[in-house]
């Protein structure tokens, strides 16, 4: 007698979340692509591509919506399932958002000494936040409550690089050269981002190199953090027993959506770098930005000195990853910075040198 099991009813829910999540895709606009305001003389243009502009307000937007589809398609998120993430920031709130959107619980595991700050905006989105001791645990800790659960475990740190489609598809990358289609150099010399996960520079370096573009992938890593020297070393077996304070990048160990191959040229920020370039952006542009942009521009500021130096024109593109906002307690904040030991002034000085001649003293 032949055994007959059809699981298709299962579609109609799978079909339906997907149709939501497109449909909240197609009421936002494209994120913008600013100009940074530099001397007309130089012939230099940098170019932020301002990712707060998502509901969500960060980069992590793209990333989430990416991971459930992935998640959803691949049959690991159905429906009633409790969707689980190890992240105390960004990505838990864009998660969070998305699960409400499709009405399933979702779970941030995250450290007990997550900042009530970002502990609210995770509950705002209708999340829940389960704290742990040890910050190291955070991805065991994620495993066993989604065993525990029957629910799926996102793993951004995994899933980042594959769960994008690298070859176009509205990823950044393509947004990206799309806008500059117009431009003076519609061809970057450069894209400067942070890696957290590295599925951001994984998608970028892939599509430069899937579309023959002659552009180079620059990737910052902040202190604390391994992937410069896992990537300088070959090693991606090297760890850190510190976490990053410049949130949102930086990692103590190599997440497995770091691909290193598709990296062209690395460059370790100080996090005094990272914070003066981040009050310093704010100013220029006349709204707060978080600490992973001033990374973001402690890199391309270099480069494009760099272009000065060698008597070169062109444009480079970086990333204005997520608003100022939710970081008034500790990078705009004097006292913070002085607890953490962080003098300002050196760095302070080679942005006041780069604005004044376009010479990196760094």
């Amino acid at each position: 007698m032949t055994a007959v099991v059809d699981r298709r009813s299962s579609r109609v829910w799978v079909d339906n979340a997907v149709r939501l999540i497109e449909a909240d895709a197609q009421r936002s606009a494209d994120t913008h692509l600013l100009r940074y305001p530099l001397p007309p003389e130089w012939n230099v243009q940098l170019y932020l591509k301002d990712e707060s502009t998502h509901i969500t307000g960060s980069l992590k937007h793209r990333l989430a919506r990416s991971l459930f589809l992935y998640a959803i398609c691949n049959g690991w998120v159905t429906e009633n399932t409790t969707v689980i993430e190890a992240s105390s920031g960004s990505t838990a709130v864009s998660e969070a958002y998305f699960a409400k959107l499709l009405g399933l619980e979702f779970v941030a595991v995250m450290p007990a000494s997550t900042s009530p700050a970002k502990i609210a905006l995770i509950e705002a989105q209708g999340g829940r936040c389960h704290f742990v001791t040890d910050p190291s645990s955070i991805y065991t800790e994620s495993q066993r409550l989604a065993a525990e659960s029957g629910g799926h475990y996102m793993d951004q740190f995994t899933h980042a690089e594959r769960a994008t489609d690298w070859r176009g598809n509205n990823n950044i990358a393509e947004s990206i050269f799309t806008q500059l289609q117009r431009e003076e150099h519609p061809i970057p010399e450069w894209i400067v981002v942070g890696a957290g996960t590295g599925g951001t520079g994984a998608t970028i370096g892939r599509f430069l190199r899937y579309r023959t573009f002659d552009t180079g992938l620059c990737v910052v890593d902040p202190e604390n953090s391994v992937f410069f020297d896992a990537w300088q070393s070959s090693d991606c077996a090297v760890t850190s027993g510190r976490g990053s304070r410049i949130e949102g990048i930086g990692r103590p160990r190599v997440e497995p959506s770091f691909i290193g191959q598709v990296v062209d040229r690395m460059v370790k920020v100080p996090d005094a770098g990272s914070i003066a370039a981040t009050r310093h952006a704010s100013a220029v542009l006349g709204r707060k930005v978080g600490g992973s942009t001033g990374t973001n521009l402690w890199g391309a500021f270099g480069l494009v000195a760099e272009m000065l130096e060698q008597g070169r024109s062109g444009s480079v593109v970086t990333l204005l990853c997520d608003g100022g906002e939710r970081y008034s307690g500790t990078y705009f904040d004097d006292h913070w910075v002085a607890s953490e030991g962080i003098d300002l002034s050196g760095p302070t000085a080679v942005l006041d040198e780069f604005v004044r001649t376009g010479r990196w003293t760094a």
